[in-house]
């Protein structure tokens, strides 16, 4: 066993490869300790320290330092890439305000393009990806800095007395949510490392999808069930990844979720809880899988 290399679980973030000699100098510190996660090849899934026959017995020299880059991918048991859910840490007054920041520059229409950015690197860098160590998002201002120009003014039309510029705006955002998807899926990076994603779907399947949910509305219930079908439809059309981007979340679970965030924010005082308890759990449906 003193040839494999470990990966360990520290602040929700991925660290490793270690040799395993520099594993026991960092349980001998108590970096890494008995109710640590730590994987290593030929693991079925991520194990605590004090659980797996003689890993915690001997300590040693103080640790070298890791080695800068990205760690490989590493194969389980049955030839796939280790996946799972993915994640997501979010300080309760940091998301609040960047939310607010987010939503006065979109109204405000020219800093959308700055606040927009902002706020997908920050989202980036607290999301938790299974072997995928510190995600960032690498877009910049100028990249579709118009698009969100764009999104901001067509905030304006709902306050029109023309309602049938709200009808044609309805396929006009869809259109302009497909380019930022595209553009967030593109720029996103591990350890310093471009990932090779790529969002595929094309634009009339996202129009027609944005266009279905609208009119699902007149079910009263049955839009939660167009958003999971849609959700998936992206996952499916999620290229470059070595694993299966899935979405596990029922209908059901959406529209009583839903229901509640509705509730919570009408309310007003529960908004900050309310509003981290929804994205948590939407983010945790997402998740990689192995390929059939």
């Amino acid at each position: 066993m003193s040839d494999r290399s470990w990966f360990f679980a520290s602040n929700g973030q991925q660290q490793g490869p270690y040799p395993e000699a520099q594993l026991r100098d960092l349980i001998g510190r108590g970096t890494v300790r008995a109710d640590t996660l730590v994987w290593s090849e030929g693991m079925a899934g991520w194990q605590k320290a004090g659980e797996i026959p003689g890993l915690m017995s001997g300590g040693g020299r103080p640790p070298a330092m890791p080695q800068a880059g990205a760690p490989p991918m590493t194969q389980g048991r049955s030839g796939g890439y280790g996946g799972g859910p993915l994640s997501i840490d979010l300080p309760l007054w940091e998301f609040l305000g960047r939310a607010l920041l987010f939503v006065i520059g979109m109204v405000l229409v020219i800093p959308a393009p700055w606040v927009a950015t902002s706020f997908y690197r920050w989202i980036a860098s607290r999301l938790q990806v299974p072997e995928r160590p510190n995600l960032a998002f690498n877009g910049q201002v100028g990249d579709i800095w118009y698009v969100f120009v764009a999104i901001g003014l067509l905030t304006y039309l709902g306050s029109a007395d023309l309602y049938y510029l709200q009808y044609i705006s309805i396929p006009i955002q869809a259109y302009l949510s497909w380019m930022v998807v595209r553009w967030v899926t593109s720029n996103l990076s591990s350890n310093g490392q471009p990932l090779p994603i790529a969002f595929e779907g094309s634009a009339l399947g996202y129009i027609g999808w944005q266009v279905l949910m609208y009119i699902s509305v007149i079910t009263i219930v049955g839009w939660a069930w167009v958003i999971t079908a849609w959700m998936r439809w992206i996952c499916r059309n999620i290229s470059g990844t070595h694993r299966e981007v899935t979405f596990n979340g029922s209908g059901l679970e959406v529209l009583w979720r839903t229901i509640l965030f509705a509730i919570g924010c009408a309310l007003l005082i529960p908004i900050p809880w309310v509003m981290r308890w929804y994205t948590n759990w939407y983010t945790s449906q997402f998740a990689l899988v192995d390929r059939a």
